[in-house]
């Protein structure tokens, strides 16, 4: 599935890349047409337009690549506070009576397996929905089974250090699940889109003036441009393109391997 959502990616950015430089070559075609009906004409103007629109394009890729930069991050420390609040609430488990002890840290471990597994499930949407609707049950079954604990003599006593460990725990998936579906509007990649493509065929338009294309310049242009447009796309998506956030994932791992 890893594989399949990577080479999906590398389809998109080469699909870029492509439409890059046949917009690149369209324009320098409409160029030397205008060239050869209105040689001085052919470029009056034209340069305050393609300032604005290069401008434009570059404040764009600007605030975009920014904003994923900081969802990824944001995404990474995550997955570490989750790994902390599922620790220590486990940790705590231990002020409990003893009696009461092994079933909760039963359900611990399947709880901590089906967090895994949602991400792991990605990006198989249903998949990774099913896993969060088990972790979700596995909640209330936890829940339910430490106040139980609380309400005896010896639990009642600890039941203030229980309680928030375990709101902390169920609280971070919530937050983790609503940073996952947090992105910007889809016209925001829309016009990044629309734009890198104009600005192609701007390009192609202002290299009529010469005798043959330099191609080393298109294809840096469009393999440049593709590039930024996939990682900014990478960094929003980190789950499902080549950047990734495996090295959080592994804390959640080696936590549930310290649970045997």
């Amino acid at each position: 599935m890893m594989m399949h959502a990577s080479l999906r990616a590398v389809l998109v950015a080469g699909g870029i890349c492509t439409a890059i430089l046949i917009l690149i070559e369209v324009g320098r075609r409409l160029g030397l047409r205008r060239t050869k009906r209105d040689a001085e004409g052919a470029r009056a103007g034209l340069g305050a337009i393609e300032g604005a629109i290069f401008g434009l394009m570059g404040l764009l890729i600007a605030f975009t690549f920014s904003g994923a930069a900081s969802r990824f991050d944001a995404r990474r420390d995550l997955v570490v506070r989750e790994a902390n609040h599922i620790g220590t609430a486990w940790l705590r488990l231990d002020l409990l009576p003893a009696e009461t002890q092994p079933l909760l840290r039963e359900l611990f471990r399947q709880y901590l397996d089906k967090r895994i597994a949602v991400y792991e499930a990605l990006p198989d949407l249903s998949a990774a929905r099913a896993e969060l609707d088990r972790a979700n049950a596995l909640q209330s079954e936890i829940w339910a089974k430490a106040v139980a604990a609380g309400r005896t003599e010896a639990g009642q006593r600890v039941q203030n250090l229980i309680v928030p460990a375990l709101n902390d725990m169920f609280d971070i998936t919530t937050i983790r699940t609503m940073a996952a579906r947090t992105h910007p509007p889809i016209m925001i990649y829309l016009l990044l889109t629309v734009l890198t493509l104009i600005s192609a065929l701007l390009a192609g338009y202002g290299m009529a003036g010469a005798k043959s294309p330099s191609w080393v310049h298109i294809i840096g242009f469009a393999v440049l441009m593709g590039l930024t447009v996939y990682i900014i796309l990478d960094l929003e998506f980190p789950r499902l393109g080549l950047i990734r956030v495996d090295a959080a994932d592994q804390m959640l791992v080696e936590l549930r391997q310290s649970m045997n």
